[in-house]
């Protein structure tokens, strides 16, 4: 009989094993008590559906037991138990589970579905296994692993931090990929509104949903108005535009963010993208970096998504938003507040918006107060214009300001308006059926999470957008007075290259059209001649913060010069295809010419800021000898600008080429004599080849601007080839 019974004890073991579970008998005296496991235990697994969800420095095991099991068990006074041990220690000791250093939970009781293992330290990987148990009797599943997260501290922080910056880097990458790609396209584009401000919104939200910044749209609105291409009346219609596209964002991220993991794809969408790196054509390289950088997009989204800790009920981040959300006129004002600094910190609309709804996602937040948060994500997202508009004229800061007044208001009146828009939302969705996004709480108060919240959210957004735009771009001609109200300008220089002569359009006859383009070319040259006092203050400057400014300077002149040659070309261009005399046929050869010539000028001297710019960043210095015949030369320079602005004043049929003859002489000689004491100063070794060849750039430059400044009186006379 005895050996029957150690035969059925066996016997059971075997099938136990085969099931997933170890029995530690003979842990007092060698035995087990097989007669409750033969007379109890079903063919199938006792224990099953066992796992750990990690959380800060604690775990929470879940397993459940056979249902017809249990009241058996429950009968012959069995408990449930719990051992663990670090992965560490587990491998130390080969003994397994009867080993003293394992931590053990006994009697915990058979209804039990799940148990919290507190005080464990965070970022350790753990082994646990569950069992049944009276006295010496126990049976154990196999050993499983966890490892725990870490504490909320500077690690966390700082793995978080780097989520969003990969997340930024790739809609960086992304959108500069797709700028190079189909730049001149994009520029094109927004430089044809030309109409009115529906086809301007139309134009911004076709390039913000391609680029996937409205920050490139409003920036490059800002720089078209700058360049006189744009109004401020079609600008505003682009930056409304732009609004409506930024909010494709939050749609990609609730449609591929959080229902389907994109990150999981990243490699293979980068796998598809790097061979076009090694392309020859830099279209190729532009589409690769597009690609390349909305793979790393959702990579970083995939990494936000697990920096975001798992908070509780109990948890003070999660307390803070539940006394605060109140839903209180304070309460909603505190969380756009919210929304716009993280914004202004964060210096991208679409990084916070993807914060914002990770947040939503892991049930930190309720949806109620990341709306908030969305409507001061719209104030925060116009600082990219406005610090755009900083270095531009005074309609580049009107058209920011526009952009900031039109998100503005838009946040007032959905502020006052917020409970009926939540009611909108969640009827939206109802009549969708996409869900309710208002949160639902369990027993313990923690939020239920949903996927329905970020659908919420997206829509929120757009709806948001939609009817900011349908409400305020009937007061547009309202919002452009308003701004050049509060923008004042700063006189002629903060006005200088907005077209004001031809922007109307063409005249009644040839000729007074080409009188028209005169003034503009007058004005075209006083410009370039601006340009010389700036680099002559360049070249005796040693201060960097003053060059600094200096070098920004010329660099934004060289953008008007470009853009005026443009600009003027193509009015003269139209011009030419009437019916004109002789006389106006040459005049108009002759401004083509001088426009030419007074670009190119442009052009030199924003090399010769670059070169002095890197002089001074290799702390490479001129004697002040040949600083001051430097000085010399442009102030020959100088002097004949004068002359060319007084032709350019006269009537061209005055309009005399002797003296500017004369003054390209005087600058000859002065360059001749620098040249030839250059050559002996190099001989001797006064400095070394690295400062001469700066030293020679130079005047060399300056001489080159004395000969365009010929051509431009010789333009003014006819007399060209």
């Amino acid at each position: 009989m005895k050996n029957l019974k150690l035969f059925i004890s066996i016997l059971f073991a075997t099938v136990i094993s085969f099931a997933g579970l170890s029995s530690d008998s003979l842990i007092s005296n060698g035995l087990v008590e097989p007669q409750i496991l033969e007379e109890y235990v079903p063919s199938s697994d006792i224990l099953h559906n066992i796992f750990a969800k990690e959380k800060e420095g604690s775990a929470d095991i879940s397993w459940l037991i056979d249902y017809e099991a249990m009241p058996k068990l429950r009968e012959a006074g069995y408990s449930v138990v719990i051992k663990w041990n670090t992965d560490i220690g587990a491998k130390r000791h080969k003994g397994g589970y009867a080993n003293s250093d394992w931590t053990s939970i006994h009697d915990i009781p058979l209804d039990a579905t799940h148990y919290k293992l507190k005080g464990l330290k965070g970022g350790e990987k753990h082994v646990y296994k569950v069992g049944i148990e009276k006295g010496d009797v126990q049976v154990f599943s196999d050993k499983q692993k966890f490892k725990t997260e870490r504490a909320w501290g500077i690690f966390r922080i700082l793995v978080l931090i780097g989520a969003l910056g990969m997340f930024i880097y790739g809609m960086k990458v992304m959108s500069e990929g797709l700028q190079q790609a189909a730049g001149s396209r994009l520029r094109k584009m927004l430089a044809s509104i030309t109409s009115n401000r529906f086809k301007g919104v139309l134009t911004g939200f076709g390039i913000t949903s391609i680029v996937q910044s409205s920050s490139v749209t409003t920036v490059m609105t800002v720089s078209f108005v700058n360049a006189g291409l744009l109004t401020l009346m079609q600008s505003a219609g682009v930056m409304m535009g732009a609004n409506i596209g930024t909010t494709i964002t939050a749609w990609l991220i609730n449609l591929f963010g959080f229902k389907v993991s994109m990150s999981s794809y990243a490699l293979v969408i980068i796998a598809i993208g790097a061979p076009f790196l090694f392309f020859g054509k830099s279209k190729m390289k532009a589409w690769a970096g597009a690609i390349i950088g909305f793979a790393l997009l959702f990579m970083g989204l995939g990494e936000l998504k697990g920096a975001v800790p798992g908070l509780d009920a109990s948890s003070p981040l999660v307390q803070f938003f539940a006394d605060y959300n109140t839903g209180s006129f304070a309460s909603i004002l505190m969380f756009v507040g919210l929304g716009t600094i993280v914004t202004v910190v964060i210096q991208s609309s679409s990084a916070a918006m993807a914060l914002t709804m990770t947040l939503v996602a892991a049930g930190v937040i309720p949806f109620e107060v990341a709306a908030a948060m969305v409507l001061g994500e719209n104030i925060g997202t116009t600082i990219t214009a406005e610090l755009a508009s900083l270095i531009g004229n005074v309609h580049a800061k009107r058209s920011a300001r526009i952009h900031s007044m039109f998100n503005i208001i838009g946040v007032i009146w959905a502020i006052l308006l917020m409970p009926f828009l939540i009611d909108g939302i969640v009827w939206i969705m109802d009549v969708m059926g996409a869900g309710n996004p208002i949160p639902e709480y369990g027993a313990d108060g923690s939020i239920i999470k949903k996927d329905s919240y970020n659908t919420g959210i997206a829509i929120f957004h757009t709806t948001f957008n939609l009817l900011n735009v349908i409400l305020l771009i009937g007061f547009v001609p309202q919002l452009v007075r308003l701004a050049e109200r509060t923008v004042k300008s700063k006189g002629e220089e903060d006005e200088e290259f907005h077209l004001e002569f031809i922007s109307a359009g063409m005249m009644s006859t040839p000729d007074l059209s080409i009188s028209e383009a005169k003034k503009e070319i007058e004005k075209f040259g006083s410009i370039t001649q601006r340009m010389n006092g700036f680099v002559s203050s360049l070249l005796v400057e040693k201060e960097t913060k003053k060059i600094g400014k200096l070098i920004k300077k010329v660099k934004k002149y060289e953008e008007i010069t470009d853009r005026i040659e443009l600009e003027v070309a193509d009015y003269l261009a139209k011009v030419s295809q009437g019916e004109m005399s002789t006389d106006t046929s040459i005049r108009i050869r002759g401004m083509l010419s001088m426009i030419g010539d007074l670009e190119r000028i442009g052009d030199i001297y924003y090399q010769v800021s670059k070169t002095i710019e890197s002089k001074h960043e290799k702390k490479i210095w001129f004697s002040p000898e040949h600083r001051q015949k430097l000085v010399n030369l442009a102030n020959l320079v100088d002097e004949a600008f004068d002359i060319m602005m007084e032709n350019l004043s006269e009537n061209y049929s005055n309009v005399t080429i002797q003296k500017a003859i004369e003054k390209e002489k005087e600058i000859n000689k002065l360059r001749n004599q620098i040249r030839k004491q250059h050559l002996e100063d190099i001989g001797s070794g006064k400095y070394d080849t690295v400062t001469a060849t700066f030293y020679s750039n130079i005047f060399h430059s300056l001489e080159k601007v004395g000969d365009h400044i010929i051509n431009v009186t010789e333009g003014l006379t006819g007399d060209i080839e």
